[in-house]
């Protein structure tokens, strides 16, 4: 796993003590749509402890009497944490469900749907954590850091959790890719292949938060030494109102979600950007990735590799919304709220704040 990426906040590093538990580390599933109230899917929703999204589904799976392709979820949740999230089961499990009883898993409502919870149908989580040891002056710091983040958002980084205990699948994926490994389980095989695109698209995007950093630091006749392209288009660049500089042919995003398109343009997009309509993407290089374009390829051509795997596009910026602090003097503890759209990292956003890689 690549453990240089780019910071984008330029503060110094703040000390606290962090570590995904049930007590500091909660999560909340923010459904895609309104359940219904009808239909032939038994809505579960539920709060777990010390169990991943899978061995909820086999615990549900062996009490109700169904098949585990049998129960729809809308996202995979971590072990280490208190998460709330919901199931489909097949309607007539219900009589089964009033005997249902768990030690780390507890009901908290039910209800129906026409159409089984799938993978993806998710608009984000709702996070709490809690940070430890935690002096006045660094939640200080670490209120200024989040109220930047709330205005300018952050890098949408792959987090830790992407590739492993040992963090290594990308180079597992990596080695699958060049012939120099064979992997017989299917899921095993799919996981080491997305962690190395991921590493990829990481790298891709430390990258540019760097170039965007070199931009913002020099002059533009000095970036003329170091970039090549016309003056005037580099003091154009330079006076875009985000942190992170988009070019000519950028793939953007509508954002939260929508329609991806490359620009032509830089001005408009740029400040649409800053208007948190649009965000630049990033590749998850394989079959059916749209690259970038002109000047912007010069930056994505070295990752837009041709895997036999299936590949996309990410955004590389995200923006948290209602986030929240507050911190405890008496315990030395900063509490945080906030909400990520799927596919969003929190330790992605905790790293950011104190400047430290997890």
């Amino acid at each position: 796993m690549s453990d240089n990426k780019q910071f984008f906040l330029t503060h110094s590093p703040i000390k606290a003590y962090f570590k995904q538990s049930k007590d500091d580390f909660v999560v909340t599933e923010i459904p895609l749509y309104e359940f219904s109230g009808e239909g032939e899917h038994l809505i579960i929703k539920f709060r777990k402890k010390d169990l991943n999204t899978l061995d909820a589904v086999k615990i549900f799976s062996d009490h109700l009497g169904c098949k585990s392709r049998d129960i729809g979820y809308a996202g995979l949740k971590d072990k280490n944490a208190m998460t709330i999230q919901h199931i489909s089961v097949p309607k007539h499990v219900k009589a089964k469900l009033d005997t249902f009883s768990h030690s780390n898993i507890k009901i908290l409502e039910t209800t129906y749907h026409n159409n089984k919870i799938r993978v993806g149908h998710l608009k984000g989580n709702r996070f709490f954590i809690r940070l430890k040891k935690v002096n006045l002056v660094d939640s200080r710091k670490i209120e200024s850091a989040l109220e930047q983040i709330a205005f300018l958002g952050m890098p949408n980084y792959f987090g830790f959790q992407r590739f492993g205990i040992e963090r290594n699948n990308h180079i597992k994926g990596k080695e699958i890719l060049e012939g120099e490994r064979t992997e017989k389980n299917r899921k095993l095989k799919q996981i080491f292949l997305n962690a190395y695109q991921s590493d990829l698209f990481n790298t891709w995007l430390s990258n540019r938060i760097g170039l965007s950093h070199m931009i913002n630091s020099f002059d533009p006749k000095e970036l003329k030494l170091k970039i090549d392209l016309p003056l005037d288009e580099l003091k154009s660049i330079k006076s875009q109102p985000h942190f992170l500089k988009i070019f000519k042919g950028e793939m953007m995003g509508h954002y939260p979600y929508g329609k991806i398109f490359s620009i032509e343009e830089t001005v408009t997009e740029s400040q649409k950007f800053y208007e948190k309509d649009r965000v630049p993407t990033g590749i998850l290089p394989g079959k059916r990735a749209n690259a970038s374009k002109d000047f912007a390829y010069n930056y994505e051509k070295e990752f837009d590799l041709n895997l036999a795997v299936d590949g996309t596009r990410r955004y590389a910026w995200i923006f948290p919304n209602i986030i929240e602090s507050n911190y405890k003097e008496e315990q030395n503890w900063m509490e945080l709220s906030f909400e990520l759209p799927k596919g969003s990292y929190a330790t992605t956003l905790i790293e950011e704040v104190l400047k430290v890689r997890f």
